[in-house]
């Protein structure tokens, strides 16, 4: 017996056509959409025969199942570009946001960085805001270079910079993945020479710093 194959997230599945189809009632679906109702297989395949088209069984589980008059190499297109979708769609990564201030603490730190492992064990790529307010955009640009590298050196898993460091109306933007590895080893500490302590290289580099910009003077009141 023949039976055509599909492709893609669809492979598993077998769709009969013609006179493959077993069933001795069909319902029938025509080209154009309409519900002819309940028919003998023989009739069925006799309109599809007239309209120089064929017939396949779309829904074989459905009692009685369900056939369609339509192009075979037309419906072949649809099934491949329904698994397109679901491949590129299995492939999209979300990019989960994580909002940082010059003034958290040590420990709201440590559990944003456990949040930013947490998304990125999971596939995601992570994007940390470093969030400037008012009269901290003028602070000196070491000291925003230095705070942003603390953040980063807070994450303990291997991780890549996809993005950034770089401005944004608000302050810093960096984003983050977590670096490709065996699926058989455990994800441990990033240790090299000149970081014993496990944090990440990537921490140790400066972002884009901030032009040094004076504060307005205040103005006095005559």
């Amino acid at each position: 017996m023949i039976f055509l194959y599909t492709n893609g997230a669809l492979a598993n599945q077998r769709t009969r056509i013609n006179q493959f189809i077993k069933a001795p009632e069909v319902r029938v679906i025509d080209q154009t959409g309409e519900n002819l109702g309940i028919k003998p297989l023989q009739e069925a395949l006799t309109l599809a025969q007239n309209a120089g088209l064929d017939l396949i069984e779309i829904a074989p589980t459905a009692k009685p199942p369900v056939v369609r008059i339509m192009d075979l190499g037309k419906f072949q297109y649809q099934l491949d570009k329904e698994a397109q979708k679901a491949k590129k769609k299995a492939r999209e990564v979300e990019v989960k946001g994580i909002r940082v201030r010059l003034g958290t603490g040590a420990h709201d730190l440590a559990l944003k960085a456990k949040k930013t492992e947490e998304f990125m064990r999971q596939g995601n790529r992570v994007q940390i805001q470093l969030t400037l307010r008012g009269r901290e955009k003028y602070l000196d640009k070491k000291f925003i270079g230095d705070r942003l590298n603390k953040i980063l050196e807070s994450i303990t898993i291997p991780y890549t910079v996809s993005e950034g460091p770089k401005k944004s109306p608000r302050g810093f933007l960096v984003t983050l993945e977590a670096e490709k590895h065996d699926k058989n080893k455990q994800i441990s500490p990033k240790k090299n020479k000149g970081n014993e302590d496990g944090k990440n290289p990537q921490a140790s580099s400066s972002p884009e710093p901030l032009q040094r910009q004076e504060a307005p003077s205040e103005t006095t009141r005559p």
